[in-house]
């Protein structure tokens, strides 16, 4: 579990709040340097300075005017942030009460890190301060619901884009689905396609036209990120990784990973980012 989560989301005596905001002041305090895995959204808004952070092995800058979305259970790290000034939401992903925005942060394929536009940059700090104002109040009845209508409200503010632009595909977003609940178990494209009740052939061109991938290479991308996580976070090893993730021994799973990304396990986790 993240240390951000045991040092803020735990008071003695209380339920967690599903929606809590610290400044970088703060999260500098919190942070010990080495990666976190969460299971709840980190959504940072950058007012000043110059910093990085690392999320599932790709690094992004914190400048100004950036946001930072950090989706339950990627792997991150806050690699500079010294002199980096603005406020990080923590929020549970069913915190958002609006159907666009629920949608919204459930969806796998957001961008980690983008600009937020000059002519929005207001509107995005009225939103954040309103909700850093109720967070800050003294718990009362209504508090929670504020709370979630108000991160309701700087979702849709910020506009999150996607991580590639794709038309609707009813047909991927139920792969996708179905990956995200069964890929450690499941590793044949033809599994999905036989339980979604659709010929192998339609369900690869369907993820074709959403993603530009076929089905198995999806899976296998799946697979290696996650793969990925439990080598660099958790420090697993080989075995417990195959384990995991459904293959029959650590030799498996070895020749899969190396296969797909030209590196044994170990020697993966040896140079990942991890401290």
């Amino acid at each position: 579990m993240s240390k951000i989560r045991q040092l803020t989301w735990q008071p003695a005596g209380a339920v967690a709040r599903p929606v809590e905001v610290m400044t970088f002041d703060r999260l500098r305090k919190l942070n010990d340097g080495r990666t976190q895995r969460a299971d709840f959204h980190v959504l940072a808004v950058i007012q000043a300075g110059h910093g990085s952070v690392s999320i599932d092995f790709s690094s992004y800058l914190l400048i100004a005017r950036t946001a930072i979305w950090i989706a339950p259970g990627a792997v991150h790290r806050w690699d500079q942030m010294a002199d980096v000034a603005g406020h990080v939401v923590l929020f549970v992903p069913t915190a958002p009460v609006t159907p666009a925005t629920r949608k919204l942060v459930a969806a796998p394929d957001l961008v980690a890190g983008w600009r937020i536009p000059v002519d929005q940059w207001e509107l995005v700090a009225a939103a954040m301060t309103h909700l850093r104002l109720e967070a800050s109040a003294a718990p009362t009845g209504p508090t929670t619901e504020l709370l979630e209508i108000l991160v309701s409200a700087l979702v849709a503010r910020l506009r999150p884009p996607p991580a590639r632009a794709r038309p609707e595909n009813t047909i991927f977003r139920l792969f996708r689905c179905h990956v995200e609940a069964h890929f450690r178990v499941h590793h044949d494209a033809g599994y999905y396609a036989q339980v979604m009740g659709y010929a192998p052939r339609t369900l690869s061109r369907a993820v074709q036209q959403a993603t530009g991938q076929t089905a198995k290479t999806y899976l296998t991308d799946r697979l290696v990120l996650e793969a990925q996580r439990l080598l660099a976070h958790d420090r697993l090893t080989t075995s417990r990784c195959a384990s995991e993730l459904g293959f029959l021994d650590a030799s498996s799973f070895s020749v899969f990973f190396r296969n797909a990304t030209g590196q044994r396990p170990g020697s993966w986790q040896t140079t990942s980012f991890t401290r």
